[in-house]
């Protein structure tokens, strides 16, 4: 705890048996589906569950899919370091479910798609097809890797395990439940996960809070550090976190990830019916907001323990993604298990994301690249699908060497959902909601539109933003009594994972141009809303100038009025508080015995005469 002398990070035997039951299950999910479904041979069950699924599976799988290690290590240590005003991402989760269910769900689920980019090529051609294919797997592939190496730096943390070693255990598991059980494996595989996380959560943010007396203090302590900085309204958009960045620019981020992206599509559109399937959304809501909650906690908690001794700025650490860790060989160290228990959690995020990363890039690689080129029987497309699931896993793990020199975890994520997420995003929107953009149109601005969103994120990593805009709050190490020699006999031969700013020559005279003090020093959070943007605006114009307007495309391909429930909401109203449009028909009462004539001076329905 704060100002005592560093811990010892090693793990009790309770604490890898707590571990390896974790992964036990995960791979015995895996090992039951591949028994059960052995007469399933078609690459649909495999990769889609046959459509069988209910909504509170799916649920629970959208919400760990990408709530991973990243979610479990990197949140808390960033409202360690800048508040908890990214706890304001919950208003962009309500925001992406609304639009993601009431454009996107609609018109996927109705085409019956496996591959969410089968959309590209009926709605545009198949060039568009493939270009988007090609930007998913290299976009989920990076991501992947950075997944896999999150829990790897936690786990060498804590325990004497080699890094690269736990690195491949972390792979070779997700990928062998994956490549047995397919999609059903890791829905159900993730919903056990999902408890592990907030098992995992709870057992330090309960343990903190008895260290330090109470929720009050805990809260006190964070108000002192200026740790509730909620209120962020500056619209300048170069400050790194405020109201207008974390909201606007994380809803691109997320909708770019659940509108679009194939791992949460073909979750929601394996469900049973289309109510199903918005449902699970709505429920998964619920889920992203209640392990929002409990990192935000986690980061408040961390800042009280070590208010007066930070374990980073004074060398116990090497990077702030180590932060959880250290906390809780430090608070839970005495409590055999309950390290176990965090690193299974930090474990399970990470192997609910991969799996779906893996099934993911084995459904576009059949459906977009191999199955409409070759003539294969369904049995055969299954075997594919499942060797496809091992190499992807392979490559992943060999792409975790190259997530360690990317920097702060939490940031790089999104600037690669940012730089690839956010023209995809473009491309679709366009599709579904302009019926005039063409082929050209779109082509045209998805290679602008990620070309933009490259340039911005390649120049920002080179010339980051001063502190002035990116306001990292102030961290102490006043109150630490411990000396050199235990810090050196502590810490680890981990190399740094904090991104090191590149001083250039230009910078040391002090002459930044207006690329680099305005342009480089934009809120990463808009790296996704610059391609979204570019993409829409240039595939219109071209469309425009290309005869967009002349073209034909099929309803079914776009929204249409009756896929909303503004749409029935409005009917339901119409016809019940409005009232019923009544129709009279004079000849059937006229005629009718039971209630005599009808005498139009009493009639109290408007006629509609020339009807």
């Amino acid at each position: 705890m704060s100002g005592t002398p560093p811990v010892s990070g090693s793990f009790a035997l309770v604490d890898y048996v707590v571990f390896g039951l974790m992964l036990l299950v995960s791979a015995a999910v895996g090992v039951y589906y591949a028994w059960t479904d052995r007469e399933r041979q078609s690459p649909r069950d495999f990769l889609m569950g046959g459509r069988r699924l209910t909504a509170f599976p799916v649920a629970m799988s959208l919400t760990a899919s990408f709530m991973s290690a990243v979610t479990v290590l990197s949140m808390p240590a960033e409202v360690y370091r800048y508040g908890a005003i990214i706890a304001l991402t919950s208003i962009s989760y309500l925001l992406t479910m609304t639009v993601t269910s009431e454009v996107f769900l609609p018109v996927f689920y109705r085409l019956g798609i496996t591959s969410t980019y089968e959309y590209l090529e009926l709605r545009f051609n198949r060039a568009t097809r493939l270009l988007g294919t090609v930007f998913f797997i290299l976009q989920t592939v990076l991501y992947t890797g950075i997944v896999i190496y999150t829990p790897a730096l936690a786990l060498t943390l804590v325990t004497e395990i080699d890094l690269w070693g736990a690195t491949v255990a972390t792979g070779l598991v997700c990928t062998f439940y994956c490549t047995l059980g397919g999609l059903k494996a890791v829905v159900w595989t993730d919903v056990f996960q999902v408890g592990v996380i907030l098992a995992g959560f709870l057992a330090v943010i309960v343990r903190a809070v008895i260290l330090k007396g109470g929720v009050f203090p805990v809260i006190k302590d964070a108000q002192e550090g200026g740790r509730l900085n909620f209120w962020e309204f500056d619209l300048n958009p170069l400050r790194r976190h405020t109201f207008w960045t974390v909201t606007f620019g994380a809803t691109f981020v997320w909708t770019s990830i659940y509108g679009i992206n194939q791992a949460q599509v073909q979750r929601y559109i394996s469900c049973k019916s289309l109510t199903q399937a918005k449902l699970s959304l709505y429920v998964n809501l619920l889920g992203l907001w209640v392990i929002m909650l409990c990192s935000v906690s986690a980061g408040l908690c961390l800042y009280s323990v070590y208010k007066s001794c930070d374990p980073w700025t004074s060398g116990l650490i090497s990077a702030s993604d180590q932060l959880m860790p250290y906390l809780v060989m430090d608070i839970l160290g005495g409590y055999p298990g309950l390290p176990g228990l965090f690193v299974a959690a930090v474990y399970s995020g990470s192997l609910s994301t991969v799996s779906s990363s893996i099934n993911a890039l084995a459904a576009v690689t059949v459906e977009d690249l191999i199955k409409p080129n070759t003539n294969l029987t369904e049995k055969q497309l299954s075997w594919i699908s499942k060797g496809l699931s091992l190499l992807y896993g392979v490559l992943c793990i060999g792409m975790a060497a190259l997530a360690s020199l990317m920097g702060g975890i939490l940031q790089a994520v999104i600037n690669i959902f940012g730089v690839i997420g956010g023209p995809l995003l473009g491309l679709f929107v366009l599709g579904i909601l302009c019926p005039f953009a063409n082929s050209k149109g779109a082509l045209s601005g998805l290679v602008i539109g990620f070309a933009l969103s490259l340039w911005f994120s390649i120049g920002s990593h080179i010339y980051p933003p001063p502190p002035e805009l990116t306001h990292p709050l102030p961290l102490t190490t006043s109150g630490c009594n411990f000396t050199t020699a235990e810090i050196q006999n502590w810490t680890f031969n981990i190399a740094p994972t904090e991104a090191i700013p590149i001083t250039t020559l230009e910078q040391d005279i002090g002459s930044r141009s207006f690329l680099v003090d305005k342009w480089y020093s934009l809120s990463y959070m808009y790296t996704c809303p610059i391609g979204t943007i570019t993409v829409i605006c240039v595939g219109l114009l071209v469309s425009l100038f290309s005869g967009g307007t002349k073209q034909k495309v099929e309803s079914k391909l776009t929204l249409m009025k009756e896929d909303t429930t503004l749409f029935y909401v409005n009917k339901y109203i119409k016809h019940r508080v409005l009232g019923k449009n009544v129709q009279l028909n004079l000849t059937s009462d006229r005629f009718s015995k039971a209630q005599g004539n009808t005498n139009l001076a009493f009639v109290d329905v408007e006629l509609n005469l020339p009807k």
